[in-house]
């Protein structure tokens, strides 16, 4: 039977509880008491099966917010309900230190604990899913944390999407900006959050390329479940890049950069492109877009990208 999540903290400082409906609610864990919260939307019924598909949220807000919103008046607005129409078993899940999943350990939950996550959350996700193998869509720190696990783990992963990615953070001025408050980030495990800091997100590199009703709807499901986010992966983006090997990382791979996006230049993607093993490999532009590419004017040409890449069919000749 499926299950509702909602987010009833009253500590939090979002403007209410915030219902995600439709999906089902799943736990695992890793390391003892790390307890990892999962949210799964199955493929519509009387669909023939196109795959299993796990999103991986960045580093300011947990999975439900970005893969699961409602905004009225804007359909489509939870891509895990546009992919489970066509067929995708949809799953995300909340990192440690995000969301519903544990947040007790006294340490700032960085990239590479990330990628732990997701090695614990892919084992139960394939226990129960119809695949071998997953195609994993991961955006910002959560591309990082994609790639990381899909280099540590190919045996898992099918295809890999890496959107917002960034390699060795040359060129980025939105990693200059943050490279400035290093200090306060490194001196502590979380840095607090408002609405004023979600809308932020949408006007730092290009404002105009989000409607206001998104933008507000986002930041309501994002601080009803978090009013703080763990310092690790922007320590991690200022100061600890390359983390992914593109050489080391196998399995069939698509970058997609937004035309406006901060974080990464297009010369550092286009070098890690360049090095990346398999010739099942693409890259794209996406015209109009600048950091949260689902939550975008733009986000049904990006669905239109991601739904490409994941039914493109193998090829017959190598």
């Amino acid at each position: 039977m499926a299950q509702a999540a909602t987010s009833q903290d009253p500590s939090l400082k979002g403007t209410g509880a915030v219902t995600w409906q439709g999906g089902q609610e799943h736990w695992t864990q890793r390391d003892g008491d790390v307890k990892l919260f999962l949210w799964h939307k199955p493929a519509a019924a009387g669909v023939p099966h196109a795959g299993t598909v796990l999103f991986v949220h960045g580093s300011s807000m947990a999975s439900q917010p970005t893969f699961d919103l409602s905004v009225p008046g804007r359909p489509d607005s939870s891509v895990m309900d546009w992919f489970a129409a066509r067929g995708f078993d949809t799953w995300c899940m909340d990192n440690e230190g995000y969301g519903r999943s544990s947040k007790h350990r006294p340490i700032n939950f960085d990239i590479p604990n990330g990628a732990q996550d997701l090695a614990a959350g892919s084992e139960y996700i394939l226990q129960r899913a119809k695949d071998e193998k997953l195609m994993v869509y991961g955006i910002s720190s959560g591309a990082l944390k994609a790639a990381l696990f899909a280099q540590q783990h190919p045996e898992r992963v099918a295809r890999v999407a890496l959107d917002a990615f960034v390699w060795t953070g040359e060129g980025s001025p939105t990693l200059a900006q943050r490279k400035l408050k290093l200090a306060e980030f490194l001196a502590k495990n979380r840095r607090p959050i408002d609405r004023a800091f979600v809308e932020s997100i949408f006007s730092r590199d290009h404002p105009g390329c989000a409607d206001a009703a998104t933008v507000s709807a986002f930041a309501d499901a994002i601080l009803s479940l978090d009013s703080s986010m763990p310092t690790g992966t922007y320590v991690d983006m200022c100061s600890k890049l390359p983390l992914v090997d593109p050489e080391k990382l196998q399995v069939p791979a698509i970058v997609m950069r937004g035309e406006y996006d901060g974080i990464a230049s297009f010369d550092d993607l286009a070098e890690f492109f360049k090095r990346l093993p398999n010739t099942f490999k693409q890259f794209t532009v996406m015209q109009g877009i600048s950091h949260a590419s689902f939550q975008q004017k733009n986000y049904k040409m990006v669905y239109h990208i991601l739904h490409a890449f994941f039914t493109q069919p193998d090829p017959v000749y190598r």
